[in-house]
């Protein structure tokens, strides 16, 4: 379900781009040293956003690590570590492996079934670590079974699943920013899973799998299309809000690329392919 937060590097500056590569690079490198290669599998760019959001609002000081990539041989890598690296590097694993489990209860697809195995003692320690993040993970995995098992159409009760877990992800301490950061998450999370959704949409439909916006796009044919990028766009309005009032100067032009820019790459992208094929008609 993951891999919505992204970038849109076209419209960084070099310097932001820079920023952000090394905290994509230093998320890499944590996870090669707490879980091996097999950590570093399992990379994205959502734990790579909640890094830069976090050491933004807590000002943290990076240590700045050189090191060389066998994906990019020849030249050395600049890795940014800082106190919030491990603790993304550690919820990365925490959801993966969930993630893995998932697609192997619903595809049963061998090689995730072997991830998750090779991931079970990384994910013990994590949860031992962080009690509160890893039952908040096990039990939105519980809730979101049982609500797609009775093919849920209320989207808010459904896409609220994710939003609560991811809240608890992004509220890394209990302080005065634990609030704001949990309602970023949430939002967030709901535009993730319905973000998910929409994409797969059309091949859900097809195979007679469950999509959250099979009744409205049943229902409202000719308006569907209005009405999702409507919801969509309104959890995100939500989340930006809650970022606005977080006080962030530390690359808040990242940020804001992401949350005004980046997340919509996939949404773009099926829309592409939509007047693609409706040309091709």
């Amino acid at each position: 379900m993951f891999g919505y937060i992204y970038v849109n590097r076209k419209e960084l500056s070099e310097e932001d781009r820079k920023d952000y590569q090394s905290y994509y690079c230093g998320l890499c490198q944590a996870l090669r040293k707490s879980s091996g290669v097999k950590g570093q599998v399992l990379l994205n760019y959502d734990m790579t956003f909640l890094i830069i959001l976090l050491s933004g609002l807590y000002e943290l000081e990076n240590k700045e690590e050189e090191f060389f990539c066998p994906l990019h041989p020849g030249k050395k890598k600049i890795a940014y570590i800082n106190e919030v690296t491990q603790y993304a590097s550690d919820m990365n694993v925490l959801l993966s492996y969930h993630n893995l489990l998932d697609d192997w209860q619903d595809e049963k697809n061998y090689p995730k079934h072997v991830m998750s195995m090779m991931l079970k003692k990384d994910y013990a320690r994590i949860s031992r670590k962080y009690p509160r993040q890893a039952e908040a993970v096990e039990a939105y995995m519980r809730k979101l079974n049982m609500l797609e098992h009775k093919r849920e159409t209320n989207l808010d009760a459904i896409a609220g699943l994710t939003g609560e877990m991811l809240g608890e992800i992004f509220a890394w301490k209990d302080d005065i920013w634990s609030e704001e950061l949990h309602c970023m998450g949430f939002y967030m999370g709901k535009f993730i899973y319905l973000m998910d959704a929409y994409e797969d949409l059309e091949k859900d439909l097809r195979k007679k799998e469950y999509n959250p916006f099979e009744s409205m796009v049943k229902n409202s044919p000719q308006d569907f299309e209005t009405l999702s990028k409507l919801i969509l766009t309104s959890m995100m309005s939500e989340c930006s809000k809650s970022f606005e009032r977080l006080p962030i100067l530390q690359h808040a032009s990242i940020i804001r690329n992401i949350l005004y820019s980046g997340v919509w790459s996939k949404y773009e992208y099926v829309q592409a392919k939509k007047k693609k094929r409706r040309k091709s008609q």
